[in-house]
C-alpha cells in the first residue's frame, strides 16, 4: 500500500536539500529513513541488553562469581528475574543482590572465598 504525498512530504519535513520538497527524492529518503528506525529499534533493544549483562557481571564478580555461574545457579533453582530486573537490583540494592549470589552459592556447595586478603 503506497503512502500519499502529503505523507511523504511530512514525514520528509527537516531533511536537507530537495529531499524535503521533491517527491521522488524524498519518497526514498523516507524509506530508508523508516528502515533505519525500524533497525534501530531493534538495535535498541539488543544494547540495552548487552548493558543489562555488563552490570549483572560486574555485581556477580564482586561477590567472586561468575556470571554464567550466576545465572545458571539462578535458573536451577526456578528464580524468574530477568536480566533488566537483576541489574536494577545489582546497582539500587546491592545487598539483596549479594542475598541472591549466596543462595546461588550455597545451592552450590561452594564456600564463600576469604576476603581478608
Amino acid at each position: 500500500m503506497p503512502i500519499g504525498k502529503e505523507k511523504i512530504l511530512q514525514l520528509a519535513k527537516g531533511f536537507r536539500g530537495r529531499a524535503k520538497n521533491c517527491i521522488k527524492i524524498a519518497r526514498s529518503r523516507v524509506e530508508k529513513a523508516l528502515q533505519h528506525a525500524y533497525v534501530g529499534r531493534k538495535l535498541k533493544k539488543r544494547e540495552w541488553r548487552t548493558l543489562w549483562i555488563a552490570r549483572i557481571n560486574a555485581a556477580a564478580r564482586e561477590h567472586r562469581m561468575p556470571y554464567a555461574q550466576f545465572m545458571s545457579g539462578l535458573a536451577s533453582q526456578n528464580v524468574s528475574l530477568n536480566r533488566k530486573a537483576l541489574s536494577e537490583l545489582a546497582m539500587t540494592e546491592p545487598f539483596s543482590f549479594k542475598a541472591l549470589v549466596d543462595q546461588v552459592r550455597f545451592m552450590r556447595g561452594v564456600q564463600a572465598p576469604d576476603r581478608s586478603q
